[in-house]
C-alpha cells in the first residue's frame, strides 16, 4: 500500500505540473453549444454546464489543491515545530500556556472553525490558507512537544547541557532533529486532510473563487446534474478520493517504516522462530 500511495501521489504531482500544458483546451474556454456533453474522443472527461473541458479543469484544480496543501503544511510544520519544541523542552509556565492554547483550539471541530474563520475573513485562496494554517499547527505542536519531553531527558542532551550548550543550540542540534521522523509522517497524513478541507470550503463557496478551477467548486457546480450529467461530479470526486487515499497510504507506510518498535518486533519474532526450526533441520540432516 505504501507503493500504491507513492505512485498515486507521484502521478498526481506530475499531472498537476505538466498536465495543463499537454491538454489542448483552456479550463476557462466555454462552448455553450456542447454543454453537458459526455466523455468523447475530443473531450475525455466531457464538458460541464458552461461547455468547459473537465479534464483541463481537473488538472488545473489539482494544482490548486496541491499548492494549498504544500503551503498550509509548510506553515503548520514550521510553527508547530517551533512552538512544540520550545514548550516541551522548557516546560513550566511556557508549556502550561501553550497547552491551554492548544486545548482551546482543539475544543472546536477543525472544519467548523475553518468555516468560521474564512467567513469572518472573506472567501478567497489566501484566507483559506491562513485559516487552515491557524488550525493546522496544533497537531504538529502536540507531536513535537511529546517528543521533546522525552528527548530532553536523554543522556546526550544532558551532556550537551553540561558542556554549556545554549538552549537554542540544543533545540536546533538535538531536540528538533529527533522529532523529524514523527513530523514527516504527520505532514504526509496532513496533506490529505488539507486537500479535503480545501475542497470542502470551495464546495461551500468559501474557497477558491471562479473562474479559477477547484475540485470542491466543481462538485458544487455538478450536484444539480447528478442524473443527466453525472460525469460532472464523478471525475472531481474521484480525484479528491484518490489523492487523499494516496497520501494516507503513503503516511501509513512511512509510519510503519520509521517506527522502531515495529522493526524490533519483527526482528524479535524472527529470532524466536529460528531456535525452533534449527533443531528440526539438524535432526533432518542426521536422519
Amino acid at each position: 500500500m505504501t507503493r500504491v500511495g507513492a505512485a498515486v501521489v507521484l502521478v498526481a504531482v506530475v499531472a498537476a505540473i505538466v498536465g495543463p500544458w499537454l491538454v489542448p483546451f483552456d479550463p476557462a474556454t466555454q462552448e455553450l453549444a456542447l454543454r453537458l456533453t459526455g466523455p468523447s474522443a475530443a473531450h475525455w472527461f466531457g464538458l460541464d454546464e458552461l461547455g468547459r473541458d473537465i479534464l483541463a479543469r481537473v488538472l488545473s484544480g489539482a494544482r490548486v489543491s496541491l499548492a494549498v496543501a504544500l503551503v498550509v503544511v509548510g506553515i503548520s510544520v514550521t510553527v508547530g515545530i517551533a512552538v512544540g519544541a520550545i514548550a516541551g523542552y522548557c516546560g513550566g509556565w511556557i508549556d502550561e500556556g501553550v497547552g491551554r492554547v492548544m486545548d482551546i483550539l482543539l475544543a472546536f471541530p477543525d472544519l467548523l472553525l475553518a468555516i468560521a474563520l474564512v467567513a469572518a475573513l472573506g472567501p478567497g485562496l489566501a484566507n483559506v490558507v491562513l485559516a487552515l494554517s491557524l488550525i493546522g499547527w496544533v497537531g504538529y505542536a502536540r507531536v513535537v512537544r511529546a517528543q521533546a519531553l522525552h528527548t530532553r531527558e536523554l543522556e546526550f542532551v544532558e551532556a550537551a547541557r553540561a558542556l554549556g550548550a545554549t538552549t537554542p543550540r540544543i533545540l536546533l542540534r538535538h531536540v528538533i532533529p529527533a522529532t523529524l521522523p514523527a513530523v514527516v509522517v504527520q505532514a504526509t497524513l496532513g496533506m490529505g486532510g488539507v486537500i479535503l478541507a480545501e475542497a470542502s470550503l470551495s464546495f461551500l463557496g468559501l474557497g477558491v473563487q471562479p473562474p479559477t478551477p477547484s475540485w470542491g467548486a466543481m462538485l458544487n457546480d455538478g450536484r444539480g446534474h447528478l442524473l443527466d450529467a453525472p460525469h460532472l461530479t464523478i471525475v472531481p470526486g474521484l480525484g479528491i478520493a484518490l489523492l487523499v487515499l494516496g497520501f494516507n497510504f503513503l503516511g501509513d507506510g512511512l509510519r510503519d517504516r520509521m517506527d522502531p518498535t515495529t522493526r524490533r518486533g519483527i526482528s524479535g519474532w524472527l529470532s524466536r522462530k529460528r531456535p525452533a526450526t534449527a533443531p528440526l533441520r539438524g535432526a533432518a540432516r542426521q536422519s
